[in-house]
């Protein structure tokens, strides 16, 4: 049968006390007496059958037998410590599950994310990423993030920005002398990029709408390369493959930062739009309040975001 160790009391005193040199030190961190510190170094002291202080005057040091103890104590208090902290961590943090499409929560959402978690530290986001319509009420998610027409019956559903369509392509494109790209019917000298990801019947304008609108040629708008994936259609147009007529608000962050350029001005609107939705009564919690609050400031910062 295996020897048992002391109790767990007696090796936190020895360990606090070897570390201040001190009993009455020790006392106060611990929320005891003294002389409780002293009666549990005392059987801890019976238990190994050694000496672990020498009681001087008005002081206390460790013999050898306390030295060689001393740091083993620190690091299994410190262990431990550090586990309860990162189990309480777990239980204080409030964690919200986010289901979004592939693209707006790698354009959109997931870069901008540790602006909020720097927010609020105690709140937790975990996106999980698909193209389905995920069922709320069944499936082990807080907050969806969806593309449509913004009818959820039966769900809570707040507005956070509109959709537009323009044309976007990098800046290099605009610098080539032998295929200029001053008029919209010079398109038809370029590769154009479909986002078949946001061709939606009647609610999303493609490349031959848009051009119509423009002036020019609308069949020159039925070639090109397609995409099925919004953000693999953004990143050929960033790559200088051809232009993109683009999603405005997913392709936000790559226009800001100057690796996207927009050649014309016209930007064609959609009937969809991106909303927050949640089980009824869902957005009155605190922590998916905060949520919807942050996501809603972090569009106005954007001002060509369509609301």
């Amino acid at each position: 049968m295996a020897e048992r160790v002391p109790h767990l009391s007696a090796l936190r005193a020895f360990e606090v006390a070897a570390r201040h040199l001190s009993f009455q030190e020790a006392a106060v961190e611990l929320g005891i007496s003294p002389s409780a510190v002293s009666h549990q170094i005392r059987t801890l002291e019976a238990y190994l059958d050694v000496r672990l202080f020498e009681r001087l005057t008005r002081a206390i040091a460790l013999t050898e037998a306390g030295r060689l103890l001393q740091p083993g104590m620190e690091e299994g208090f410190r262990c431990i410590e550090s586990s309860v902290r990162q189990v309480r961590s777990l239980r204080s943090r409030a964690v919200i599950v986010v289901s979004a499409g592939p693209s707006i929560a790698a354009k959109w959402l997931v870069p901008r994310l540790y602006l909020f978690e720097e927010r609020y530290p105690a709140v937790e986001i975990r996106i999980t990423t698909t193209n389905r319509t995920i069922d709320l009420a069944r499936e082990d998610v807080d907050v969806a993030l969806r593309h449509g027409g913004g009818r959820y019956p039966g769900l809570d559903c707040t507005r956070l920005f509109g959709e537009a369509y323009a044309p976007m392509c990098a800046p290099a494109l605009l610098k080539d002398a032998d295929r200029p790209l001053e008029a919209p019917s010079q398109l038809a000298g370029h590769r154009l990029l479909h986002d078949d990801a946001a061709s939606y019947p009647g609610t999303a304008p493609g490349w031959p709408e848009w051009l119509a609108a423009a002036g020019a040629d609308p069949e020159v708008g039925q070639s090109g390369r397609h995409f099925k994936q919004t953000d693999h259609a953004i990143q050929a147009a960033i790559d200088g493959v051809g232009v993109l007529l683009g999603r405005v608000a997913i392709a936000a962050p790559d226009l800001l930062a100057g690796r996207l350029v927009r050649p014309f001005p016209l930007t064609l609107p959609s009937d969809f739009g991106y909303f927050f939705v949640t089980r009824p009564g869902r957005q009155r919690e605190k922590p998916i309040a905060a949520f919807l609050a942050w996501l809603r400031q972090e569009r106005k910062a954007v001002t060509f975001i369509p609301d």
